[in-house]
């Protein structure tokens, strides 16, 4: 392979081999491999006049749906790289990615438009390139210097412990690589159908697009009813004939636990499930692997670091595997990579002692967007001269070669397969004006529904009566929910006047989670206003979020939940009224008050189905 090929140019093979097969599909709608190429030779022309080129970043705002890959490609075609910008942040954290990135132009569509407003930037839609003429057979003007597969191809940011988001810098060449070096285990070709789960601004996404559009294969974009509701992506992986599915494994809980309220074991033409994002237990595997076997489909556990692009390591899972769920194997490099395992002064740990992965290999990325010293800090050179990651993850070696994974060296943590600094967290919470001290943990609330919690010291001259401190949790939430996007926002808060403190003067953690469990919140002056689904639907929520002060028209998932715990709350609710809510009758507004009309006219349409039956 010539060096100067980059992403888009394997995808233009493919566009000339295939130009009929369908690429994208969402819903209704699908392109084609050919129209794809077009539409986005038509983007990348109108960039170029605006000076797009070799290393320009630029923003992709667009959401979930056939637009978003066209821009994508448009972009890497006019030379440039780009950066996922999720137009459901909150107006301050896409300001700061487009001030922090630089990126002058920024991709969109019409749909999300407004959440750019104000901002500096050139604001390109999608189509309109397309709009002005701009359609042809062939290929884009490309710029006068092209350079190689070392250009950039995007800036993914990652939460940092410093307060700020940093972005993550990954060459052409860094991807590429990855789907050559496991080419062997996957063998993926252009009958495949994967599906995209998750968001562009996570890096999973980058083996979901690239994995299906390198090799000719078909994506499947899920809306996020789908995602949010697993019965729905039941439905949607057999209807799509869905051959590829990755997962982090608390998204795959969600998954299992729908499959298993069905009595019948549904067949899917999955070939492949693989696993990432967060550490896997593999004792939560046990009930799918009962029913479906590791054969059809095989259950794969890779490894990953943003900064190692999206993987390092590769596990097929087997049953022996499975009889030793104790450990949380993540298996071996792929091969172009290195894992070391180095102790606190920097040398190598023997075999079966726990050290901190350093990767090394053609999968490191450049380092962090204009932030030379934190590059310099977790990229340093090993004792060979050869360039690392200090990843912070602790792991162990088997005889084997295996590698089982360990956990963290510090507090970073991972909710939903995002990587999050709580310090990031608590200096935002940290601003509100009546907080000295914030601490924010995560917590599993069973069935791998982790969430965040976050605990506020008040000012020591505040009167802390329960409608002050009611008064600073609703100024937290606020915050948040201004400041920060929904995987990184706690799911409940609590004010104290201290921190309890160990007898080494830490704050003691394991005493802040027991005053969580300890919580209680008094609903007598709220339930004269409720309905009886209102009273009965904010107690199931209340308890299984075990978050108090929950109102009957914010936003689930603005306050911190998740779908796996929607699911739960669906689950108890219908139990409770013998009903049968999936959760896509929410829509947008994914609040009590919404969940309480559903299960009205849940049980309005099973009497009127009553009488129907009668008559």
């Amino acid at each position: 392979m010539s060096d100067a090929r980059q992403l888009h140019h394997l995808f233009e093979d493919r566009a000339r081999e295939i130009p009929e097969k369908v690429a994208v599909r969402v819903g209704n709608r699908e392109i084609t491999y050919g129209d794809l190429n077009t539409r986005a030779n038509a983007l990348a022309a109108r960039l170029a006049e605006l000076g797009v080129k070799r290393e320009v970043l630029v923003g992709l705002c667009v959401d979930r749906g056939i637009e978003m890959i066209v821009g994508l490609l448009g972009i890497l075609k006019a030379g440039g790289a780009y950066v996922p910008i999720d137009p459901g942040y909150p107006r301050k954290r896409i300001d700061f990615l487009l001030v922090d990135s630089g990126a002058a132009v920024v991709v969109t569509v019409a749909g999300v438009r407004e959440c750019l407003c104000g901002c500096q930037a050139i604001l390109v839609g999608v189509e309109d390139g397309l709009e002005a003429g701009r359609v042809g057979t062939g290929e884009p003007q490309q710029p006068s210097d092209t350079g190689g597969n070392d250009n950039a191809a995007y800036v993914i940011y990652t939460s940092g412990s410093t307060g700020q988001p940093k972005g993550v810098l990954i060459e052409h060449r860094n991807v590429i690589r990855l789907f050559e070096q496991t080419s062997r285990w996957f063998r993926f070709d252009t009958r495949d159908t994967w599906l995209m789960f998750h968001s562009i601004s996570f890096d999973f996404s980058v083996w979901e697009i690239w994995g299906a559009l390198l090799h000719g294969g078909t994506l499947v974009i899920a809306p996020l009813c789908v995602i949010r509701s697993p019965e729905q992506l039941r439905r949607l992986l057999r209807d799509q004939q869905v051959t590829i599915l990755c997962q982090t494994p608390s998204a795959f809980q969600q998954l299992i636990a729908a499959e298993f309220r069905d009595p019948q074991a549904v067949p899917y033409l999955l070939r492949m499930i693989i696993f990432g994002g967060e550490a896997l237990d593999l004792r939560a595997l046990r009930p799918w692997v009962e029913r479906h076997g590791l054969q059809q489909p095989a259950l794969i556990n890779m490894y990953g670091i943003t900064e190692t692009t999206v993987h390092v390591t590769y596990k097929a899972l087997t049953a022996e595997d499975l009889a030793h769920p104790e450990l949380s194997l993540i298996g071996m490099p792929i091969p172009d990579l290195s894992v070391q395992l180095l102790d606190e002064s920097g040398c190598s740990v023997p075999d079966g002692m726990p050290g901190e992965i350093h990767v090394s290999g053609a999968g490191v990325a450049r380092g962090y967007l204009h932030r030379p010293e934190l590059t310099s800090q977790r990229f340093p050179l090993g004792a060979d001269g050869t360039r690392m990651y200090r990843s912070g993850d602790r792991a162990v070696r088997l005889p084997s070669g295996d590698l089982v994974y360990l956990g963290r060296t510090d507090d970073q943590v991972k909710v939903r397969g995002f990587r999050i600094e709580p310090r990031e967290i608590e200096q935002c919470l940290g601003k509100e004006s009546e907080v000295n001290n914030v601490s924010v943990l995560a917590h599993d609330f069973g069935e791998g529904d982790m969430r965040l919690l976050a605990f506020a010291v008040a000012r020591p001259e505040l009167d802390l009566t329960p409608v002050r401190a009611r008064q600073i949790r609703a100024a937290l939430a606020t915050r948040a929910a201004e400041e920060l996007p929904p995987h990184m926002r706690p799911s409940a808060y609590f004010v104290l006047r201290e921190f309890p403190i160990t007898a080494h003067g830490k704050t003691d953690r394991g005493q802040l989670l027991q005053l969580a469990a300890r919580e209680e919140r008094d609903l007598s002056e709220l339930v004269e206003t409720m309905s009886p689904a209102e009273r009965i639907v904010i107690r199931i929520c209340e308890e299984i979020m075990q978050q108090p002060d929950i109102g009957l028209h914010d936003d689930f998932f603005h306050i911190g939940g998740t779908s796996l715990a929607l699911m739960r709350i669906l689950l108890r609710v219908n139990d409770h009224f013998g009903i049968k809510l999936n959760g896509s009758e929410l829509g947008e507004r994914s609040s009590i008050s919404r969940l309480a009309s559903c299960v009205e006219e849940a049980q309005r349409l099973a009497r009127v189905s009553t009488i129907v039956e009668e008559t």
